[in-house]
């Protein structure tokens, strides 16, 4: 699967208007600009919070993990889980 995550410049907490101004790209999940992987921090949060993301289908969760998966590479964070099915509560 063809992963749409781009690095863009690093930011820590984000106000709305930050947010609201990221590329698509950036968002785990970019057609919906759900959770934001713009640093270390916002990587580790879209894994723990992987399992409480509204609204998308199993193909959205898809990407989202795939996306994950190469800004957890450029940001330098461990994933040990193989596939986001094994996110979240057991």
């Amino acid at each position: 699967m063809k992963t749409t995550w781009k690095p863009h410049e690093e930011h820590g907490e984000l106000s709305t208007k930050e947010r609201n101004d990221l590329p698509d790209s950036v968002f785990a999940f970019p057609d919906k600009r759900k959770e934001p992987l713009t640093d270390a921090d916002h990587v580790r949060n879209a894994l723990a919070r992987f399992d409480q993301v509204e609204d998308v289908t199993d193909k959205e969760r898809d990407l989202a993990f795939q996306n994950i998966l190469v800004a957890a590479e450029h940001y330098d964070v461990d994933v040990s889980e193989s596939s986001w099915q094994e996110l979240g509560k057991p």
